[in-house]
């Protein structure tokens, strides 16, 4: 197996992969535009980005089996032409959480003190104390999270260390979990904003949450609040945060914003430039060496389990509730056949698995298969299936869309 890596990756990881058994081919300099003709050029069927844009013009055509994101966002990735042509997208969630909660907070106090003008005008040879000591605090005010998953938890053990109260807008949160954790519950952005002094967002980029961030959220948004973004661009509507920078004296922490450059050295002559009350980080949530370190590993784990299983976790691509309709589980004796004979079965109902997990239980004698499927099989076929004398019970069950 060969293994392309077409970005700066850590040395322990490239060890690691060698030590796989698998072929490395190292090209960290490569461009998006040239990662078409280095896959064609080296027959990987493994290719691991980091920054590096992967279009759908440059995998067509390649023997590639799987991309990583050595990462967690796969939005540089066209993740729906790899769908088409078979190739697996997977990345790397939460291995960089406490490195983004760490900047983000970082973000949050350089906004409350303004350590960057500080900074800025003790260069400049001006001292300025009477201005700088105009700061709220932090302690006994409320951080509101959007979304709650690692790095917002990482984001609460922080504000708790900083005496802050934390209130979360959540499409998973629920009253019980919320009060076991002691968390105010928004029912909408708009409303958090509402009741926060600071806003951090730490959501993925997905057709729900793009823009979510809006013009409603930031009227919503106390004057002189705290606005915090290191999740992704999109997920905000920049002119309405300027607005509201310009006009209820926001003071924005942004590692993320449009008109971002895409390589490591470039220019920027966007509008936060020059905008009082912004501070920009050069998207380097996840740019710490413990954060690297973690990636790797977990990108490493994801090449061993697709080179020894043809099966690797985290796929973003995998979208079953899209097409599947039902699952059939199956409780079986662990024996050779007897999956292959519940596919006959469904093949000849003209039934498509959309995905199939056979989880073998302890002492390898008996198993539970779990078979996503494209239409509800007859009762006939659920009946047949329940005979053979090696399956112990079957059962059918709606698949919700989500």
């Amino acid at each position: 197996m060969k293994v392309l890596v077409a970005d700066k990756f850590e040395s322990s990881g490239l060890e690691a992969l060698k030590r796989l058994g698998v072929e490395v081919e190292y090209e960290p300099a490569v461009s998006s535009d040239e990662l078409g003709a280095h896959l064609q050029a080296s027959g990987a069927e493994v290719l691991i980005v980091r920054s590096t844009k992967v279009t759908g013009e440059a995998i067509t055509g390649t023997k590639l089996g799987l991309i990583v994101r050595a990462g967690a966002g796969t939005n540089t990735i066209d993740v729906a032409t790899a769908s088409d042509l078979g190739i697996m997208v997977s990345n790397c969630p939460g291995k960089n959480a406490q490195a983004v909660a760490e900047l983000a907070f970082g973000l949050i106090l350089a906004c409350d003190r303004r350590i960057p003008d500080n900074v800025a005008e003790l260069r400049a040879g001006r001292w300025n104390k009477g201005e700088f000591t105009k700061s709220r605090g932090l302690y006994g005010r409320t951080l509101g999270l959007v979304g709650m998953g690692k790095i917002s938890q990482e984001m609460t053990v922080r504000a708790r260390a900083f005496g802050m109260k934390v209130a979360t807008h959540s499409r998973w949160m629920t009253d019980a979990v919320a009060g076991a954790l002691d968390l105010a519950i928004a029912d909408s952005a708009p409303e958090l904003a509402a009741l926060s002094d600071v806003v951090s967002v730490h959501v993925a980029l997905t057709p729900a949450t793009r823009g979510l961030i809006d013009e409603e959220f930031f009227a919503a948004l106390r004057p002189g609040s705290i606005f915090v973004n290191t999740s992704r661009a999109e997920v905000v509507d920049q002119a309405a945060l300027e607005k509201a920078v310009r006009e209820k004296g926001i003071r924005a922490g942004l590692d993320v914003f449009e008109e971002e450059p895409t390589g490591a050295v470039g220019t920027y002559s966007g509008s936060l430039r020059e905008l009082p009350g912004v501070y920009a980080t050069h998207h380097i949530g996840a740019s710490t060496d413990q954060a690297q370190e973690a990636v790797a590993a977990e990108t490493v784990r994801l090449v061993r389990e697709f080179k020894n299983t043809g099966i690797v976790p985290n796929l973003v691509n995998l979208k079953r509730a899209e097409i599947a309709t039902h699952l059939l589980v199956v409780r079986h004796a662990d024996r050779v056949g007897v999956l292959a004979g519940v596919l006959a079965r469904l093949k000849e109902e003209s039934i498509s698995v959309q995905e199939m997990e056979n989880i073998i239980l302890g002492g390898a004698k008996a198993a539970i298969a779990q078979i996503a499927l494209d239409k509800e099989p007859s009762p006939s076929l659920l009946l047949s299936i329940k005979m053979d004398e090696s399956v112990f019970g079957a059962s059918v069950l709606p698949i919700e869309k989500v």
